[in-house]
């Protein structure tokens, strides 16, 4: 897809990329941007993350309280956009 055809259709081609379709965007018939779908957080990888500090405490207990604060916060089925929350 040229980058006029993106600009003028750039609400099709965010469409394509979150039916996780990626766009190819050329500029004077030379490839300029890809347009990817965003990767999804995950709740469950982060609180693999926390539970992985938590099972090797490295720091004082300062540090525990927070990565215990941040586990109790977390859904592990969370996968929220932030922007549309």
């Amino acid at each position: 897809m040229t980058a006029a055809e993106a600009a003028r259709n750039f609400s099709a081609v965010l469409s394509a990329a979150e039916r996780g379709e990626t766009v190819l965007v050329t500029r004077s018939g030379r490839r300029s941007a890809l347009i990817t779908p965003a990767p999804r957080s995950s709740g469950r990888a982060l609180r693999a993350v926390f539970e992985d500090y938590r099972a090797h405490p490295i720091v004082d207990d300062d540090w525990a309280a927070t990565v215990d604060d941040a586990l109790a916060s977390l859904s592990p089925d969370e996968d929220v956009d932030p922007w549309n929350a």
